[in-house]
Formats: structure tokens, sequence, C-alpha cells
């Protein structure tokens, strides 16, 4: 129960804008952790993937939910919390983007709060969320793998 974290960091043999390019915009980060994402709500900003855009993430069994950015600087940072629906509270996802010996390195936190009290409730929302995000991530990486 309580609070959960999640931590995946991930390099990437591309430049960042390639890296921060696909994983910030909502539906291609869908296809890297085989979710379905859709962008319901476009950023007023530049890039419509931008600061106050708000995604629903449709990932069976769990019913739809949306998350809303709530930081955004292009190649370093994109910050977002769920804003609608969802199993868990207090849920905030982080990920920030550098260059590490020519390389991109993604660090992505994922902080919640199960909103039912059951035992072992929180770890196992824990991994439903981390496994596909992890597992997403690497097959991207491989991508890029010389």
């Amino acid at each position: 129960m309580g609070k959960q974290h999640i931590n995946i960091t991930q390099s990437f043999n591309t430049p960042v804008d390639t890296i921060f390019n696909i994983i910030t915009d909502h539906e291609a980060f869908g296809h890297v952790i085989n979710t379905k994402i859709k962008r319901v709500v476009d950023s007023k900003d530049e890039n419509k993937n931008g600061l106050g855009s708000i995604r629903r993430v449709s990932a069976f069994p769990a019913p739809a939910f949306e998350e809303t950015v709530v930081a955004f600087e292009p190649n370093q940072l994109m910050e977002y919390v769920v804003s609608k629906g969802s199993p868990i509270k207090n849920h905030k996802g982080r990920m920030e983007f550098s260059h590490e010996q020519g390389k991109t390195r993604l660090n992505y936190t994922i902080d919640f709060e199960p909103k039912l009290p059951f035992l072992f409730f929180g770890s196992i929302l824990n991994n439903a969320i981390e496994k596909p995000i992890r597992d997403g991530l690497k097959r991207l990486a491989e991508r890029y793998d010389i």
C-alpha cells in the first residue's frame, strides 16, 4: 500500500531531439509502450503535445484515464499528472532528457498512490505500469543500436 515509485533509466544511441519528439508525442509514445494513447486537448503552445495538453490512456483492463502535461521544456523535460479517472491518486510522471557521451539519456520517474487500500494493490499497479514502459523503451533503444 502507500506511495509507489518507479524509476526507469534508458540510453539511446541517437540525439536528444529524436527521442524527445517520439516520447513526448502522445500517440507515438502509445505505440512505444503498446498502449492506446490519444491526445484529446492540444497545447496552446507551439508543440501540440506541450504544456496543458491532455491525453487519454486506454490500458485494458483498467478504465481509461486522462493525463495533463504540467511542465514542458523542449529536449529537456516533460511532466504530467493524472487529471481524470484512474485507480491511482497523487500521480506524477517526470521524463528528464540529457546528453551523455554522444547518446540520449532518459530518466523517467513515476510516483503515485493507489486509491484502494487493498494489500499489494500498489505493487500490482506498480508492475502493471512499469513493465510496458520499461520494455517499450528498451525496444525503442534497440532500434538505434548499430
